[in-house]
Order: structure tokens, then sequence, then C-alpha cells
């Protein structure tokens, strides 16, 4: 019988990869959801997240790309071979009264698209990390 790696052991390693899975996972989803054959946003829109994400850097920010956040967490059972999973601890989003609010000329309409899209990437991305936690684990339990 194959012995398991104990769970909060397996959990560590896993954070320890945390990082470099997020930032390939970024890029993933930005290419997938911005730059692809059906972007959720058009051309205008990705320009104008991006300047707002430059306006908030140069303000000593983060930005808007970048400043998602992700954790692992436990499904509560430790018999299941997926009892890890990803969750996106963190959804950049624009508002009046928010760090992320940028430029004021930012009509309501044209915020809630980016706040949407915002918020598909962050949870693509999370999906992405899952997928590479879920093969984390396959590899570390065979």
């Amino acid at each position: 019988m194959v012995e398991f790696p104990d769970e909060r052991q397996l959990v560590l390693r896993a954070r320890s990869q945390l990082a470099q899975w997020t930032n390939s996972a970024r890029r993933a989803a930005y290419a997938e959801l911005f730059e692809g054959d059906d972007p959720i946003l058009s051309p205008e829109e990705v320009q104008l997240l991006d300047a707002l994400d430059s306006e908030l850097e140069r303000q000593g920010g983060d930005g808007v790309w970048g400043t998602d956040q992700y954790g692992i967490h436990t499904a509560g059972t430790s018999s299941s071979a997926t009892s890890l999973g990803v969750v996106c601890v963190y959804h950049p989003q624009i508002t009046r009264d928010s760090v992320l609010r940028g430029g004021d000329d930012l009509d309501d309409e044209t915020e809630e698209r980016l706040n949407a899209a915002l918020w598909k990437y962050s949870e693509r991305v999370a999906t992405l990390i899952e997928a590479k936690l879920d093969e984390f684990v396959r590899q570390t339990r065979q």
C-alpha cells in the first residue's frame, strides 16, 4: 500500500509552488480572455484597463493586473484524492470609493463591464491554478 503524504505537508509543498502557478495561469487567462479569437472586452476597454493599471502603479499602488490573490484550501475530507482546491481570495474591482477607481470619467456601464471581466479573469486564473494543483497532487501521490 502506498503511503500518502500528510495533508498538511502536501498543502505546504503546494503553497511553495503557488506563485509560479499563479504567474503562469495569469498569462494563460489573459491571453485566452483578452487576446483570443473571441475576447471578452473590446481592444479599447483592454487599453482602458491597462491605462488604469499604469495610473495606479504610478501613484504607488499595485495597479489592476497582479492584485488578484489566490489561496489553497482543503475540502475537509482527506479521503478524497482531490481534497485540495484553489479559491480567489481577492478579486480586483474598480469602484468610485476603491483604490482601483482610476479616472473619474468612467461611466457606470463601462465600470460594470470592466469589473465583470476582471471577475471572470480571476475565476479563470483560479481554475487554471487548480488544474496545476490537481496534477501536483496526482504526481505526489503516485
